[in-house]
């Protein structure tokens, strides 16, 4: 399932997106088209996503890659991502996410990422959420790099979704990708 689309607006410039789907196995060709295009682009590819996913994920990028290529995939496991203050704190996590590119900003490595976003609820706070997106937003244009942001539809409140909207100028799904009508951004 390979998006021109996407692959075009990834050479042209740095993105947020926001990709929801509804069915695991189209999620993960997703995933491995967007970690397999960044790293033949030569682009460090950060995996922010769950043990039982990246398992799936490592083993078929294991057939399809180099060991040289498969080098350039770094993976972060979202459960120590999101909670790594102990609770999804925006904060924390912003700063987590900073000291695990730091290696590639200093460098100046061309890097993009690839965030599962999922809790046993998304009926949380959605502010907090809204505050983390916002800042992940800003980010992706100053550093630069791209980023997907990954949330299943079905686990999706309609409040959470409509936030989601606001806070990622391009929205990808499983047969298109536009721009945001109601993107607004706060930096």
């Amino acid at each position: 399932m390979r998006n021109s689309k996407l692959k075009t607006l990834l050479e042209e410039e740095h993105a947020h997106i926001l990709y929801t789907y509804e069915e695991e196995s189209a999620y993960l060709q997703q995933v491995l088209t967007y970690i397999e295009e960044g790293i033949a682009c030569g682009e460090v590819v950060l995996l922010v996503e769950n043990e039982r996913n990246y398992q799936m994920i490592l083993h078929t990028l294991k057939s399809r890659l180099t060991n040289e290529q498969m080098q350039q995939l770094h993976y972060v496991n979202s459960i120590q991502f999101y909670l790594s203050s102990g609770s999804y704190f925006p904060p924390a996590i912003e700063a987590h996410f900073t000291k695990t590119v730091q290696q590639y900003v200093e460098t100046k490595r061309p890097f993009r990422s690839w965030a599962h976003v999922e809790w046993s609820t998304l009926n949380g706070p959605t502010q907090l959420i809204e505050q983390f997106e916002r800042i992940v937003d800003e980010a992706v244009h100053k550093l630069p790099f791209s980023l997907i942001c990954a949330y299943n539809s079905h686990l999706i409140p309609s409040e959470l979704y409509a936030m989601l909207l606001q806070t990622h100028p391009y929205l990808l799904n499983a047969s298109d990708l536009c721009k945001s009508e109601q993107y607004s951004a706060q930096f």
